[in-house]
């Protein structure tokens, strides 16, 4: 079965990405965790986002388009990027979960993916 696993990161997190002293930390960690997805057989896709600020929500309401700079809400948390992996069943997700560097510092949700 095919699981999301999303990252929410906070401001701090997602200046880590690109400040000098903690990059090589930061995206160390997430090419380790991405390498034993792949070598696992597990890893269907994935990607990082641009931070929640160049987001641009956008709705249809009564016939209308109505564009939002920024994310749908303010959180102390925001999206930062997701995998989709193919695991048997939803405790071997929430293994591979935990073991992303997220889950230490933000929060890591699982989703099942609905069958198309």
């Amino acid at each position: 079965m095919k699981y999301t696993v999303l990252i929410y990161e906070s401001e701090a997190d997602f200046s880590a990405r690109t400040d000098a002293k903690r990059q090589d930390a930061y995206w160390g960690a997430y090419r380790a965790y991405t390498k034993a997805l792949t070598e696992a057989g597990v890893m269907v896709g994935g990607a990082p986002l641009q931070p929640g600020h160049l987001a641009t929500t956008i709705r249809q309401r009564d016939g209308k388009r109505h564009v939002q700079d920024g994310p749908y809400a303010e959180a102390k948390e925001q999206l930062g990027g997701y995998y989709v992996i193919e695991v048997p069943d939803l405790d071997k997700a929430l293994e591979w979960a935990a073991r992303c560097p997220a889950a230490s510092s933000g929060a890591v949700e699982v989703r099942p993916n609905l069958p198309m």
